[in-house]
């Protein structure tokens, strides 16, 4: 049986500086799958203007978003960067994915609810129909592989949705024009063109809360700049932060489940255990009994050292624009024979005629 090539895709969205849950959560993750993986990393600026259609700078901040993926290790040359804008069948496919999907699929997306709020009429048409542009996204590259947290799982799943009504509308001539790859579907054997692409989760989830206030997640919109961790904050910076990050008067317990109840606590040895690749328990068997006037200074310490090189490579590489525009440039090319490849497949599967 042949099957898809194995391939991993994912974005970021260029909205504002990314934080360390950004990087716990997913760049750090997008590195490592490296060495085990093709991969496809894009900055999905189409997406930055569903909700929000007019930004201060988004070309900037678009730079700043690649930056970050290089000056955190990601290679542009074994693998591809580019941003989404660059690669017009995006918006092609996203079309055609918008007639595939149903109404009542897009109305069951709760990010749309969360983000449209209580003003749901006034939302753009942009924002309903983004998870059809993510779809999109995917299998424009037919990815067989995407690495999601929590927030996306849903939006996976209709990306699995879409691929298997498109494969199962046109299966005949899928048949027909031989474009097809027979694949397993649960217990069934099928001729598909798109891949049900699976989810990739790399080990337990990296959750990372604000500094303070342990109950809320770390954000870019928070209003408190001591709330998070900047990837582009220098060393006194982030030093400067987690000393005052919010904490309670006990001292840390030596086993987990005493971390119940205090968010805080559960947080900072959350991101120690994160950064230094070890398990809460481990965390808990070196500082567990001791205030965090001790373990404080110790996270500060871990955190200088894994994110201050970053920070001060993702300066040297803004200063150089010309340089993350080439990178771009010679990404959205690579992208481009691909991305062009498959939607003359789709036309051909559909009957557009285009040549």
């Amino acid at each position: 049986m042949t099957s898809f090539k194995p391939l991993v895709f994912s974005g970021v969205q260029p909205t504002g500086n990314l934080h360390l849950g950004n990087y716990l959560g997913a760049i750090r993750k997008f590195v490592a799958l490296q060495d085990s993986h093709e991969c496809i990393y894009c900055v999905v600026d189409l997406h930055a203007i569903t909700a929000q259609l007019v930004h201060g700078d988004l070309a900037g901040q678009t730079r700043s978003i690649t930056a970050a993926f290089l000056a955190s290790g990601i290679d542009p040359k074994k693998h591809i960067v580019f941003n989404q804008a660059r690669v017009p069948q995006h918006a092609e496919l996203a079309w055609i994915f918008n007639c595939v999907a149903r109404i009542g699929w897009m109305n069951r997306m709760t990010q749309f609810k969360d983000k449209a709020g209580k003003d749901r009429e006034n939302a753009s048409l942009g924002l309903l129909a983004y998870p059809s542009l993510m779809a999109a996204d995917i299998l424009l590259y037919r990815a067989t592989h995407v690495p999601v947290g929590d927030d996306q799982k849903q939006h996976l799943e209709l990306t699995r949705d879409i691929a298997t009504k498109f494969n199962n509308d046109f299966s005949a001539r899928i048949g027909e024009l031989g474009v097809g790859v027979e694949m397993q579907v649960g217990d069934e054997s099928v001729n598909g063109f798109f891949p049900i692409t699976e989810p990739l989760i790399e080990g337990p989830a990296t959750r990372v809360m604000s500094l303070r206030e342990g109950s809320k997640k770390m954000s870019k919109s928070d209003p408190s700049d001591l709330s998070r961790i900047n990837l582009t904050d220098d060393a006194d910076t982030i030093s400067k932060k987690i000393k005052k990050a919010k904490t309670d008067p006990e001292a840390l317990p030596s086993e987990v489940e005493g971390l119940e109840g205090r968010p805080e606590a559960e947080n900072l040895v959350g991101i120690y255990a994160a950064l230094a690749e070890m398990t809460r328990e481990q965390v808990l068997a070196q500082f567990g009994g001791q205030q965090f006037s001790a373990f404080k200074p110790a996270l500060a310490d871990l955190a200088v050292e894994k994110l201050a090189p970053i920070a001060s490579e993702m300066r040297k590489l803004e200063a150089d624009p010309a340089y993350i525009d080439s990178v771009l440039r010679d990404g959205g090319e690579r992208a481009g024979v691909i991305a062009e490849d498959t939607m003359k497949s789709v036309k051909e599967i559909i009957g557009l005629l285009d040549n």
